[in-house]
């Protein structure tokens, strides 16, 4: 078969679902929404799709994976076929898309922070190896192999002040209570 005869080929739902790795529920659940149109159906009624259902599905799953939820996909398709006007119809889609960038690029700053954290954390917790003789309740303590007291760092001081007399870490469920209803 050529690529041409390969193009033109037409799959039923469980073909085109097996070929995009989804479940043939998810291609009736595009359907639903409008995101994908069958095109055309057999004399037994059954829905046929070409290779433009392939691409569709994919651009569908990256959008997903931009962080796009299936009914924002559904609107601003809608929005983007109702539009009276090409330029409309972009500006549109564009103003999604600087929104969504937005939102990515902070979530890549607060990741950028967790990471530095997570970092911090690791080389700290790198030198405690040598350490031995010590039980876990001093380790938010330790002015041991370079540490200085008290300056662990957050992700690990964390865990490792446990006692009440830690600087204020506790404080009784009764006062919270109060403090909440007043």
């Amino acid at each position: 078969m050529s690529d041409s005869e390969d193009k033109d080929k037409l799959m039923r739902v469980g073909e085109l679902a097996k070929v995009v790795g989804k479940t043939v529920r998810a291609m009736h659940l595009y359907e639903e929404l409008g995101l994908l149109e069958p095109r055309s159906r057999s004399e037994g009624g059954f829905r046929l799709y070409g290779a433009e259902a392939v691409d569709r599905i994919h651009w569908i799953v990256k959008l997903q994976a931009i962080g796009f939820t299936l009914a924002e996909i559904q609107g601003f398709v809608r929005d983007f076929q109702r539009s009276g006007s090409s330029h409309e119809a972009t500006s549109r889609v564009r103003a999604m898309f600087v929104e969504k960038q937005t939102q990515i690029r902070e979530q890549i700053t607060q990741l950028q922070v967790i990471e530095n954290d997570l970092s911090e954390a690791l080389v700290y917790l790198d030198s405690c190896d040598s350490c031995s003789g010590h039980v876990p309740a001093e380790c938010g303590r330790c002015d041991h192999h370079g540490h200085q007291r008290d300056e662990a760092p957050p992700l690990f001081a964390g865990l490792s002040r446990q006692r009440a007399d830690d600087k204020g870490f506790d404080v009784p469920v009764t006062v919270l209570y109060r403090e909440g209803n007043n």
